[in-house]
């Protein structure tokens, strides 16, 4: 059985040229062996996990072995809500899986991956090699290979750009490595040093066990009080015997009534559990009714802390009465999915400063008062908003943005990189037709072995997405390509389809719109909010869910995120599919 070498917890992250940076993922750490025998893949502790992660075992037997046997990688399993964060709770159910049947099922769905940050073995012992010339080693066997179930961890020079990544995606922590440390089986060693990224949560202490040390604390949620979760390390020696004495001698059989409140570090905090809790401070600016599950949930989502917010209370859509804190915490943990659609885009933005209903205006011009992070776009004399990152993006929404539209091509482009059919049927209650195109035209494009990417427009329609290759088509040739598609629609359909501009012809069929896509044109970026009365999303979907059940209605922005953590993003391979898409034969189609 082969010991994993294990990183020291740290408070601080180093830095200096002798230093590297890598995401810790939140998943079970394992090896995964490739002999002339097969392939294996075991836990930390021995344990054959082969028959738990069967994709991950059948990626690799698929495909061609490493030019050296044997192999042994260190890494670890993982299932990936977005590149640079682990779903465990997801996985840990996984991992209680014992069924076959049912695990192969759950594969398909939410596949695990395995995240190789070392090689231990290439056909030969590598532990004494230095860790930067095994990640060289690494990195040249996984681009071999080529498997996305077996992936590598990267590796970055700098610490700021880590941790921007980090905040971005609420990921676990970052783990610094000597570029020269030489791998040292089965020892806690401070040549890799581990820091989590914390999530303060607050409530208020009510039990205390001294046969364990454990304490208990609770929230409020409305007039209720429900458990936040139990904790003992932390505290100093002076804290814990402090807080004993208080227990004692102003609690009841170690119980108190609400009053000290306390905030835990911890990776995660829900079901009345924390994971991994460390004290971290007394809150006697806190009063014990401050400490809620609403305040719970927004300490979570790590906000920027350059960032102000501004009235959350106010209510942004009146008929659900949801207010601008709860669709901030929509953008907060929707960022690092939406934030890749509308990078280095000049935004087309929606403000309602009063909410939905109100008065509105549209938006592309970067405002004087915005901060330093906003970033701008300058362009024949007009300065365009750019938001690439987190802090911008909650900024806007907290400027009362709730829809973000982007053209189809980047700010320093002259040509798409991605092609949209948008379908527009009359009105909400011929939504129907949207379902009939959006699966003639997914019938059209597997002949032609395009991949495109669907999603409700959060209105009344649904859109079809081709990512491309910057720079593979001209907005002519793209026009062409959806023309093409579009009349064979019409021709098959009349009585169901058009591509008559003016609404008055229309009559009751769905418009074709293919002119839309066009330069200085926009549409709305997957993940927006909408500014209708039911809070909808412009949500990526599933191919396998356009049914004739669907409804635009049912994605809201107090559900979309759920969504995504459950079932992952149906956009997850936009960006890899450009350099695959068969462009000779979409410019050919076009004429």
């Amino acid at each position: 059985m082969v010991k994993p070498m294990l990183p020291t917890l740290s408070e601080e992250i180093p830095t200096g040229n002798e230093w590297v940076y890598e995401v810790k993922y939140d998943g079970f750490r394992a090896f995964l062996k490739w002999t002339e025998n097969g392939v294996s893949l075991m836990s930390r502790n021995g344990q054959d996990l082969s028959d738990r992660f069967p994709e991950i075992i059948d990626a690799a037997k698929k495909g061609d072995p490493p030019d050296q046997l044997p192999v042994l990688l260190d890494g670890e399993i993982v299932i990936l809500n977005t590149p640079y964060q682990a779903n465990f709770p997801i996985l840990q159910k996984r991992g209680r899986m014992r069924n076959k049947a049912s695990i192969k099922r759950i594969a398909g769905e939410r596949p695990a991956t395995f995240m190789a940050f070392d090689i231990l073995e290439s056909g030969k012992n590598l532990t004494s090699f230095v860790f930067i010339e095994r990640k060289e080693r690494l990195r040249k066997m996984i681009n071999h290979i080529d498997f996305p179930s077996i992936q590598m961890v990267e590796v970055f020079e700098h610490k700021a750009d880590i941790h921007s990544l980090l905040l971005l995606h609420l990921g676990e922590g970052i783990v610094a490595k000597r570029k020269q440390s030489i791998y040292q089986k089965g020892v806690r060693t401070r040549q890799w040093l581990k820091v989590k990224q914390w999530r303060s949560v607050s409530g208020f202490l009510t039990s205390f066990d001294p046969g364990n040390d454990y304490y208990k604390m609770e929230i409020w949620h409305g007039n209720k009080r429900v458990p936040l979760g139990s904790f003992k390390h932390g505290l100093t020696s002076e804290q814990a015997h402090t807080l004993a004495t208080f227990f004692k001698e102003k609690g009841t059989n170690w119980r108190l009534n609400p009053s000290v409140c306390a905030a835990i570090n911890c990776l995660m905090a829900e079901g009345g559990e924390m994971r991994e809790p460390v004290f971290h401070q007394f809150r006697f600016d806190l009063e014990h009714d401050d400490c809620t599950v609403s305040k719970r949930d927004w300490d979570l989502l790590l906000f920027p802390e350059d960032v102000e917010i501004t009235h959350p209370e106010k209510i942004l859509w009146p008929e659900r009465k949801w207010s601008k804190q709860d669709y901030l915490m929509y953008i907060r943990a929707i960022a690092p999915y939406m934030i890749p659609f509308i990078k280095d885009k000049k935004l087309t933005l929606i403000r309602y400063p009063h909410g939905v209903g109100d008065e509105s205006f549209f938006q592309k011009h970067r405002a004087e008062h915005s901060p330093d992070y906003v970033e701008a776009w300058k362009e024949n004399g007009e300065t365009f908003i750019v938001s690439n990152e987190l802090s911008s993006l909650v900024w806007l929404s907290n400027q009362g943005a709730l829809e973000f539209h982007i053209p189809f091509q980047k700010a320093a482009a002259n040509d798409p990189d991605e092609i949209v059919f948008d379908l527009d049927p009359p009105d909400r209650s011929a939504f129907h037709l949207s379902i009939i195109a959006a699966k003639l035209l997914k019938h059209l494009l597997d002949q032609l072995n395009v991949h495109g990417f669907i999603k409700t427009s959060g209105n009344k329609g649904m859109q079809l997405h081709i990512p491309i290759t910057e720079g593979s088509m001209s907005y002519e040739e793209t026009r062409k390509f959806t023309k093409s598609l579009v009349d064979l629609l019409v021709k098959e359909s009349p009585d169901l389809f058009t591509i008559e501009r003016l609404k008055k012809n229309r009559g009751q069929r769905l418009y074709l719109d293919y002119v839309q896509h066009a330069e200085g044109k926009t549409i709305i970026s997957p993940y927006s909010a909408r500014a209708t009365s039911e809070g909808t999303v412009a949500t990526p979907l599933f191919w396998h869910e356009i049914t004739e059940d669907l409804n635009p209605e049912d994605f809201t922005i107090k559900n979309v995120m759920q969504r995504v953590q459950e079932f992952g993003c149906p956009f997850q391979d936009y960006h890899k599919v450009r350099e695959s898409q068969p462009i000779d034969v979409m410019k050919q189609l076009g004429g």
